[in-house]
């Protein structure tokens, strides 16, 4: 059962996460096994931690954190849904903070 931000409840439905994470991907060299794969990941994650309920936004965490891993430009796609940004300072941030990571990880032995 996810939880959402209004405090709502709703079955966790598999096809409404692949549905939005194929818009994020949609003109990048993502595939379709790669979404079911990171779908796959986030539901046994999400099993792995035993609680029958799960926040809307601890879903949306580790969506970003998968995505970030496979497609840049599809994280940054899903991070301007999920994040709301209000401006392009949020925008801009939210680069800064991929571009940091990816620099610790290129310099990382």
């Amino acid at each position: 059962v996810v939880i959402k931000q209004d405090n709502s409840r709703q079955l966790f439905d598999r096809n409404k996460l692949l549905a939005g994470l194929h818009r994020a991907c949609e003109k990048t060299p993502v595939t379709n096994l790669q979404l079911e794969q990171l779908v796959a990941n986030i539901e046994n994650k999400l099993a792995s931690q035993g609680d029958p309920e799960v926040s809307s936004r601890a879903i949306g965490e580790l969506v970003m954190t998968e995505l970030a891993n496979l497609s840049e430009v599809a994280y940054v796609r899903f991070a301007s849904v999920y994040r709301r940004f209000d401006d392009i300072t949020g925008f801009e941030a939210e680069l800064a903070q991929i571009r940091a990571k990816k620099n610790v990880a290129d310099t990382a032995p």
